[in-house]
Parts: structure tokens; C-alpha cells; sequence
């Protein structure tokens, strides 16, 4: 398993994260950092000067997992991995890949009093240990309120690296520190079939979801599974998401051939017309958690900000197509003539 210290800049994640391996068995520090650190040696300047942060890096999310599994793999055991995650998003995205690969997660949030915070961050500023000089509390205290509800939180304001550790400790042998529950179905092998169902308001709004696993809005639906048909898999997909129980199977809209994008392997992508979601329907909707984290209702011009690019130009066509009466053939978003 993974045990993920966050906090805070100047909380004590790696002295406490050094500390822990010594006293949980088999276990290996794993700092992101040092991705960061190659990253930066890596990138062309230009990349690296479009963000603030290498964590809002693509290329750093991914291979933050991708070393945690190679590294799992090679030593098994417990990963212990000090490292500031205060983006719900990116934690969604990074906790979810990882379970995906079927490692737990257990997420401890290092949380000393703000005055202890603000005296131990102007030491290391003091120090020039900081690269962000006076903005380091502001984020973490608007993540607080996801954070919190998240992770098991230890205040160690008045305990030493070594007493912090042993806490955790004790909270990981006795699952007080349980499991953080982000799901994920596992990565694919091979070209995979989904399966997305549009339903509509009264104003002619499409429904999103955001999934708690990955960065971008998405349609309601999932993955065929084996011996299904696509239009029975949206409507199981959809009374496992929302609670919503479609009493027959809705008319196909587009179909879609992704291509393959490493590390991507494509598929085809289904679309169905899910018909006018009536508001009193609407409001007995309920969410999954671990999986998604919001609906919303939104226009045409709303779904571009909240859509990958390929996935938008899917549901561009959709639309073209239901307002026609008719199904369109796509190959990556395109009509196909």
C-alpha cells in the first residue's frame, strides 16, 4: 500500500515520511519531488514557463504513478510519500490511477495550528528553502475542507517527527487510517466500447458528471463489459452512477472511433439519447462518492470549457444528430463522409 503524508509547506511530510520507515516493515520512501526535479532538467524552458507549479504538469501526475507502481512492483511492501497535494483534482486523478493498479491508498494530513505553520514556513523562507515566497497558506487553507474530510488528520503542532510517525503508525495498524476511496476501473489492455447516455433539461441542457478519477467532465455511461449490449450497458451504467432507472433502451446517437493515443489503446464511444430529464427526476439524483463528484446541467458553449477537445466534438455531433433525427458515423470526432 501507499501511505501518502500531505500537508502544508514547513507541516514536517519528510521528516516524519523518514521517520515512518523505520518503523513500518518493508517499507521505502518515495518522494514526487524528485520527478519534479527531472522534469525541470528534462522540459524545454518554454513548457516549463507556461506553469507555476511542474504538479500542473500532465507529465508529472502520470509518472508520479507510474514510478509508485514500477517501485511497488520491484520492492512491494509500503510506499510512504511525502508530498503536498492540495488540488482535489489532482489527488482524484492521482489517488485514482493508482487504485486502478489495485494500491490502497491511505491519506494522512499533517495539520499543525496555522501559528506553528506561519513560524515554521518564514524559518525555511528565512533559510531560502522556499521558491514561493508568502504563498504557500492561502491554498492550503481553501483545500482544507476537502482535505480534511479525506485523510485521517494528526496535529502535530507539539509532537516530534518520530511521535507523528508513531501515530500514524498506530493509525495504520488499527485502520483508524482507512483506505482513501477513489475508484477506478482498471487501466485497459486493448481497444475498449463505452457507452455515454445524454439526458436533457427543460431548457434543452445536457447532462455532465465529474468524475472524482480523472481531471475532465465527463457523459454518464461506462464501459460495455463482455457479452453486453452498448445501449443495456449505458442504461446499467446510469442506474449505478445517478440512481436513474431507464424503463428501455435509449436510440444510439453517434458512434464514435477513437484512435489510439498512447498510452491510451481507443475503442469505439456510443452515444444515446436519454431523452428530457424531468426536473422532479432531476433533483433524485444521487451521486457515488468514490466516483463522481457533480452533475450539472449545461449548454453547448458550457460543455467546450468542461470537455476534452475529442470528447466535445462527440457531443457536438450528438446534438447536430438529435436535432436531425438521424445517427452520424465519426472517426475521432469527425463525420465520416
Amino acid at each position: 500500500m501507499i501511505v501518502w503524508i500531505n500537508g502544508a509547506f514547513g507541516a514536517g511530510k519528510t521528516s516524519t515520511a523518514r521517520e515512518l520507515t523505520g518503523l513500518v516493515p518493508d517499507s521505502v520512501l518515495y518522494d514526487p519531488a524528485l520527478i519534479g526535479d527531472a522534469l525541470r532538467a528534462l522540459l524545454p524552458r518554454k513548457r516549463l514557463d507556461e506553469v507555476t507549479d511542474y504538479q500542473e504538469l500532465p507529465s508529472w501526475r502520470r509518472l508520479v504513478v507510474e514510478t509508485a507502481a514500477a517501485v511497488f512492483a520491484e520492492v512491494g511492501g509500503v510506499l510512504v510519500v511525502p508530498m503536498t497535494l492540495l488540488r482535489q483534482e489532482y489527488r482524484d486523478e492521482i489517488f485514482g490511477a493508482l487504485a486502478a493498479r489495485r494500491i490502497p491508498v491511505r491519506h494522512v494530513l499533517l495539520a499543525p495550528a496555522e501559528t506553528i505553520l506561519r513560524e515554521r514556513i518564514a524559518r525555511r523562507e528565512e533559510a531560502g528553502q522556499s521558491d514561493r515566497p508568502g504563498g504557500h497558506l492561502a491554498p492550503y487553507r481553501e483545500a482544507l475542507g476537502w482535505l480534511t474530510a479525506d485523510a485521517y488528520v494528526v496535529d502535530n503542532g507539539g509532537l516530534t517527527p518520530g511521535q507523528t510517525a508513531r501515530r500514524i503508525a498506530e493509525a495504520i495498524r488499527t485502520d483508524t487510517a482507512a483506505v482513501c476511496e477513489i475508484v477506478q476501473t482498471p487501466e485497459p489492455t486493448r481497444e475498449t466500447v463505452a457507452a455515454g447516455v445524454l439526458f436533457f433539461d427543460a431548457q434543452d441542457r445536457v447532462l455532465l458528471v465529474d468524475p472524482t478519477y480523472k481531471p475532465d467532465w465527463e457523459f454518464p455511461g461506462g464501459i460495455v463489459e463482455a457479452g453486453e449490449a452498448p445501449a443495456r450497458a449505458g442504461v446499467r451504467e446510469v442506474a449505478e452512477e445517478l440512481g436513474l432507472v431507464l424503463d428501455r433502451a435509449p436510440g444510439l446517437l453517434v458512434i464514435d472511433w477513437e484512435p489510439p493515443c498512447r498510452p491510451a489503446y481507443g475503442g469505439l464511444r456510443l452515444l444515446f439519447d436519454g431523452g428530457l430529464l424531468p426536473a422532479e427526476a432531476a433533483a433524485q439524483l444521487r451521486l457515488p462518492g468514490p466516483e463522481l463528484r457533480e452533475w450539472r446541467f449545461v449548454t453547448e458553449q458550457e460543455a467546450a470549457g468542461l470537455l476534452p477537445p475529442q470528447r466535445f466534438a462527440r457531443l457536438r455531433w450528438a446534438l447536430r444528430a438529435r436535432e436531425q433525427g438521424t445517427v452520424l458515423n465519426l472517426e475521432a470526432g469527425t463525420p465520416v463522409p
